[in-house]
């Protein structure tokens, strides 16, 4: 729903954008579509979540590493 916000797009615009990509890909070819985009978005989620918990760690590092020099 969000993606229809940033790109301010209406149902009837949406409703051609689908039946131009059913004219272009078939039938077929639609559900082979979907799950490659499918397993695209998982393994971004999984990249970001690595990343932030990366992030998370130095953070914690950090703060532990001042927290023994200050003793």
């Amino acid at each position: 729903m969000d993606l229809f916000l940033i790109f301010n797009l209406a149902g009837n615009e949406v409703l051609i954008i689908a039946i131009v990509i059913l004219l272009l890909f078939g039938g077929k070819k639609i559900p082979e579509l979907m799950k490659g985009l499918g397993r695209g978005v998982r393994e971004f989620n999984a990249a970001k979540n690595n990343v932030q918990e990366e992030i998370e760690k130095g953070i914690r590092d950090s703060e532990d590493n001042k927290r023994l020099e200050g003793k």
